[in-house]
């Protein structure tokens, strides 16, 4: 059996996009994800809504520091946020790291029905960004045998 490829997901505060991104890749088989931010704030409860929306329960997840993940190896950390990709310290375990950017929806404006609008556009984006990455990690790992 072949080990799963392990992704760590990365924002600032770990508590939308990161944990939106973790989510997804969590569910597709021959997955392991995880989140962490540089600078853990809690998750979102639009974050948990939005996901539900998506079929998926997060309400039991937490915002983790990257410190908790720095022990670990990891076939890719992905930042998901620029503040993030300029404070993400060095993961010794890490094979590679990338970058996708993704605009923030916990800073999003406005009432609660245009709040989560935004939430809803970012996590939409999200998962047709993870669904096309583990499609490419498998392939760059099937190419490597």
């Amino acid at each position: 059996m072949t080990a799963p490829v392990r992704v760590l997901v990365v924002c600032t505060g770990n508590a939308a996009r990161s944990q939106i991104a973790e989510a997804f890749l969590a569910r597709i088989p021959g997955i392991e994800a995880a989140s962490a931010g540089t600078y853990p704030a809690g998750v979102h409860p639009l974050t948990i809504r939005v996901l539900a929306e998506a079929g998926i329960d997060w309400s039991a997840a937490r915002s983790k520091s990257i410190i908790e993940m720095l022990d670990q190896d990891w076939d890719l950390v992905l930042t998901v946020c620029d503040n993030a990709r300029e404070a993400c310290p060095v993961v010794p375990g890490a094979k590679r790291t990338a970058h996708e950017g993704f605009p923030d929806p916990a800073a999003a404006l406005g009432t609660e029905e245009e709040r989560i609008v935004a939430f809803r556009a970012v996590r939409d984006r999200i998962a047709t960004r993870m669904a096309g990455l583990a499609a490419d990690l498998f392939a760059e790992r099937a190419a490597a045998r």
